[in-house]
């Protein structure tokens, strides 16, 4: 007989149902984990409306989670029910020119859980043991389930190479916060963070962030943050937004000899102007950052267990998985709300 699981699937864009489907079946490399948590990520809505995996559809989205291994695969080493986990969603053949490269995200086989194939919206997934993670006992299950974004951050980070003492301004302070804290915990100064709400902004100030500046109360954002980098400019810049405007004043803001790290996703036809000029005279850079993977998620927990990241300012509630379409809503009209985790196990609200 068939087993049976609760969760939440979006059939075509628009319309997201929760009902029972079969239970993931493991291979012999997979394990198959109780999940406890989802935090719910923008890319979650972009499925949700089409714009992203539309194509993947119908889809179990969710892709930062924690949970515990339920069964094992023979070939899995090092692991056990029982053990508390998380896993690295970034998928790859392993032996393609990209792969044996380390550049695992440009394999023509990539796929990520929860975006190319079913994931943690339900009551169970599956994932290949050698992505698994195991928790450190002081990391709860909701800070295990936000590895996956600081991961990216730090991946973002490296890419950039950020130094000691180098000025680094972000724009978008929603996951902006994050790479503020990840650029202090690297020993720039001073980070700068951009935004449109102030009680982000204020979360972010505690957080570590040395300025801050709501852009709907100045004229020019590019000025604000040269008049705080000595006229330059930032040594680095963080896009974290994802929009044509930020894009241009990212790129603005970028003193020659800077770099500019490209995080936020726009529309696939979304352009900027770009002038090859200042690119080539003013030496700047533009690196991009997609996800973080392999070593991105063992310096994340790393951060986590010793407290150089402390995310829970950012945690704002846990909704059970019959709201998540509610709540993907919800995230897009309540600047308010900053990380939302959904769970099959409860049936209410829980306000964190």
């Amino acid at each position: 007989m068939v087993q049976k699981m609760k969760a939440a699937v979006v059939e075509e864009p628009g319309k997201l149902v929760v009902k029972e489907v079969p239970v993931p079946e493991i291979g012999d490399d997979e394990v198959l984990i109780k999940v406890k948590y989802t935090g719910i990520c923008g890319t979650d809505f972009s499925i949700y409306t089409g714009k992203y995996s539309k194509d993947k559809l119908p889809l179990i989205p969710g892709h930062e989670f924690s949970g515990v291994i339920e069964k094992v695969g023979r070939n899995a080493v090092g692991l056990k029910i029982g053990d508390r986990v998380t896993a690295d969603i970034n998928m790859s053949c392993g032996h393609c020119f990209y792969c044996k490269r380390g550049q695992k995200l440009m394999c023509p086989e990539f796929a990520q859980l929860g975006i190319h194939v079913n994931g943690t919206y339900a009551e169970y997934v599956k994932a290949p043991w050698e992505l698994v993670h195991k928790l450190p006992e002081n990391i709860d299950f909701l800070k295990g389930a936000f590895i996956e974004p600081v991961s990216c951050v730090i991946h973002s980070a490296k890419a950039m190479q950020v130094e000691i003492g180098s000025s680094v301004a972000i724009l978008g302070s929603k996951l902006g916060m994050l790479h503020a804290v990840v650029a202090k915990t690297r020993g720039a100064a001073p980070v700068i963070l951009l935004g449109r709400n102030e009680k982000r902004l204020e979360m972010a100030r505690k957080m570590g962030a040395d300025y801050t500046i709501n852009v709907k109360k100045v004229s020019d954002p590019v000025e604000e943050v040269r008049k705080l980098t000595g006229g330059r400019g930032a040594d680095f810049v963080i896009e974290a937004v994802g929009t044509p405007e930020t894009y241009s004043q990212a790129l603005e803001m970028t003193r020659p000899g800077g770099v500019l790290a490209a995080f936020g996703i726009t529309g696939v036809d979304d352009t900027i102007p770009l002038k090859p000029f200042d690119i080539v005279l003013g030496e700047r850079k533009i690196v991009g950052s997609c996800a973080g993977f392999g070593n991105d998620w063992s310096d994340a927990i790393a951060l986590l267990q010793y407290g150089r990241i402390d995310p829970e300012p950012m945690f704002s509630m846990i909704v059970p998985v019959e709201e998540l379409e509610d709540a993907l809503k919800e995230l897009q009209e309540n600047p308010e709300l900053t990380k939302v985790f959904v769970s099959t196990e409860i049936g209410k609200r829980e306000i964190l």
